[in-house]
């Protein structure tokens, strides 16, 4: 069908839909795409695209891998969501397709009633459903290509095969009130948004919400995603919350004050029982099976006439089973899909100092040893608020001097976790103190200066990086006096729509970012990878382990590229001689095992300090591990298959996998003891995507061919000097 006459059909709002709006359904093609392939290892052929039902009556969403399908008439609902990889159906309801709620009247959009039953939903009832008389009805739809969310510079871009934005299917379901509805309703049109992306089994739902009418209108609140799943545990009894809700993941860009998504999402994203599930096996019918997507409290935005309200997106992808490494790797490509600036993962040296001779001294040594990346970190005396204009000619020139030796450089500022004044700050309701103890809101005088300093600095100085610690992380603010929100309701709603949008304008400039929360969604490229601070002022033998232990238990859910590390080249928190590096060349075994037991995981570390070397000895040996990451970084930066965990009693490995690159794999050995040590190590090379046979390519170029057992797995003896480390490449 024509793109253009789709879009038409989706602008015109009519009461409701007609036989000539349905009647661009049968131009649709129907599915018969079979995919039959491992999307995380082969590549997969079949496109995401929207095709007609069977029965005439439906509109299919698919991509080979998971299907939505939406019933049209009498109304449009979601009628089945399949995840195809495992052959399960995950819908057993039929729930409206959004709910909003406009100057205190709560309506339904889309969805259909007379369901007689909430554990199934048996094709024959199809026909016997209605639609609510008071919900929006489906008026048209519009199909297109994916665009971008926001424009992504890329300046540093290191992985292979990235798209964006991503490919795929766009598909905008548009509703309005039926005819005779009373005003303001009858003024507000709806359109629901899905994407599809090409080999994945990931679905995007958003919507937004425009006034056609004269008068503005107030959106309180809105739920954009319902979704009747499947249970995932039938148990008779609620034992004190601990039933698990459905097998998927669902993450929004509304997501903040956590290092993991799934704590930074507990402000949108909700499992709570169904009310229309009066079947279920749980005795007080309180199975976490309902899935709820939605602001909590607001937005409360008001919308002028013509104007248009866009919600945050929310992602889900259904596991197709219960193994933590396989479901790891399916977060992990979602990530790399629909937020790719999470593959730039520059060298950085968190500068210690930041006077001119100190900073000139930092890039220097970055530019020798191959570092990528300056940062003039936490305690420096870098004031990114100094908006003089002496301080900001200052700061140019420090960006001048970097870019002329091939060094970007940047710098930190702590938002949140800080008291401004009574004027300022947070004023939190009783139920709901900030997070952090103290925080200024960032609608309040103080906070809209902030951030107009913040773009001021990035526009007239050359820097290209943020550390933006203590990000804002959700807080509510009761106050009627700050000019950038109302009160209560629109706080939350009003702070995260600016902090994202300053995200949004910095990856269009390519400014990087680390910040020590989940904002990736939103354009954050690093946040910590998860540590407790204090462990760096243990003894430095100990320091070591946690960084492997810390590495290992962060990759779950993140690339390699997604958390960064702490290696304390000065004393940090304490610990004394013991803890410290410096004098780097009296400690140049520690402060090598340091830099291997980090880059050989594909993770970068802020190295704080004045330097990075002091002697040639240790210049040399920084730069021959930098060298090494360098020529293998394409596989480095690749996904971590988890072996044997850092504990200093055995060998601790991981594997890198991409099956998309000639080197298919890298196995990485860590020897935690005084002794040299020998094991052959079953290593199980399926997502390396190879079948038969493997050639494996130890450090010193030796190779041997290696047939896979039919578990896929090789044994590969290893071999690692004491307190050492042993690499082997795979093809």
């Amino acid at each position: 069908m024509n793109f253009w006459r789709l879009l038409s059909l989706a602008l015109c709002v009519c009461a409701a839909a007609t036989a000539d709006d349905l009647g661009s359904l049968h131009s649709l093609s129907e599915e018969v795409a079979v995919v039959g392939a491992d999307w995380l290892v082969d590549p997969i052929e079949t496109k995401a695209g929207v095709y007609r039902g069977p029965d005439g009556k439906s509109m299919v969403l698919s991509n080979g891998l998971l299907r939505r399908t939406f019933r049209l008439e009498p109304n449009a609902a979601t009628i089945r969501f399949d995840n195809l990889v495992s052959g399960e159906a995950l819908l057993r309801g039929v729930k409206p397709e959004a709910v909003i709620t406009i100057d205190g009247k709560s309506i339904e959009v889309g969805g259909l009633k007379g369901q007689p039953n909430y554990a199934f939903l048996r094709e024959e009832w199809l026909n016997t459903l209605s639609a609510a008389p008071e919900a929006m009805r489906f008026t048209g739809f519009a199909v297109g290509p994916i665009e971008e969310r926001m424009t992504w510079n890329r300046v540093r871009h290191h992985a292979p095969g990235i798209a964006w934005p991503p490919k795929g299917i766009h598909l905008r379901m548009v509703y309005a009130m039926p005819e005779g509805t009373a005003s303001p309703l009858q003024d507000v049109t709806v359109s629901v948004h899905y994407e599809l992306y090409d080999g994945l089994p990931v679905l995007c739902k958003w919507i937004s919400v425009t006034n056609t009418g004269t008068k503005p209108v107030m959106l309180d609140r809105f739920i954009s995603e319902l979704l009747a799943a499947v249970e995932y545990s039938s148990d008779v009894e609620d034992r004190a919350g601990a039933a698990r809700h459905p097998n998927i993941l669902v993450e929004t860009d509304y997501a903040f004050l956590a290092m993991s998504s799934m704590n930074a999402g507990r402000h949108a994203v909700r499992w709570t029982p169904d009310p229309d599930y009066e079947t279920q096996v749980n005795y007080e019918r309180k199975n976490p099976c309902l899935l709820q997507v939605g602001p909590d409290p607001g937005p409360a935005a008001t919308l002028q006439p013509g104007e248009t309200f866009s919600s945050f997106r929310t992602w889900l992808l259904p596991f197709d089973g219960d193994d933590r490494e396989r479901n790891g790797l399916a977060q992990r490509r979602m990530y790399r899909t629909i937020a790719p600036w999470v593959t730039e993962n520059p060298l950085m040296l968190h500068a210690r100092f930041s006077n001119q001779k100190a900073v000139e001294k930092a890039i220097d040594q970055c530019a020798d040893v191959g570092f990528e990346m300056v940062i003039l970190t936490f305690g420096s005396g870098f004031d990114i608020e100094d908006d003089s204009p002496a301080y900001l000619e200052k700061m140019k020139g420090y960006a001048e001097y970097a870019h002329a030796r091939g060094i970007e450089i940047g710098g930190y500022s702590l938002l949140a976790s800080r008291s401004i004044d009574p004027e300022n700050n947070i004023v939190s309701p009783e139920d709901s103190p900030p997070a952090f103890g103290q925080s200024p809101c960032i609608q309040s005088a103080w906070g809209q200066a902030y951030f107009k300093k913040l773009y001021a600095f990035y526009e007239r100085t050359g820097f290209t990086l943020l550390e933006h610690d203590g990000s804002y992380p959700g807080d509510l603010c009761a106050s009627a006096s700050h000019p950038g929100h109302r009160g209560l309701e629109d706080s939350r709603w009003s702070q995260w729509k600016t902090i994202t949008d300053f995200y949004h304008w910095c990856r269009g400039r390519g400014v990087f970012l680390n910040v020590p929360d989940w904002y990736f969604l939103s354009g954050s490229n690093k946040t910590g990878m998860g540590y407790r601070e204090t462990n760096w002022n243990l003894p430095r033998d100990q320091q070591v382990i946690h960084t492997r232990q810390n590495i290992y238990d962060g990759t779950w859910e993140k690339t390699p590229g997604m958390g960064w590390m702490f290696v304390p080249l000065t004393e940090y928190h304490g610990g004394g001689e013991a803890a410290t590096i410096e004098p780097l060349d009296e400690h140049l075994d520690h402060y090598e095992r340091m830099l291997v037991s980090n880059l050989a995981f594909g993770v970068q570390a802020c190295y704080r300090g004045p330097r990075l070397y002091d002697t040639d000895r240790t210049r040399d040996t920084v730069k021959k591990w930098v060298s090494w990451y360098k020529t293998h970084r394409d596989i480095l930066e690749s996904d971590l298959i988890h072996g044997r965990r850092a504990d200093g009693r055995d060998l601790d490995w991981m594997l890198h996998v991409n099956p998309l690159l000639p080197v298919k794999g890298m196995l990485v050995v860590f020897n935690p003891l005084d002794q040299p040590m020998e094991r052959t190590l079953a290593v199980n090379l399926y997502y390396t995507g190879l079948k038969e046979r493997a050639v494996i390519v130890g450090e010193s170029g030796e190779e041997q061919e290696l047939l896979l057992n039919r578990n896929y797995t090789v044994p590969i003896t290893v071999q690692a000097s004491a307190c050492g480390f042993t690499w082997y490449k795979i093809r």
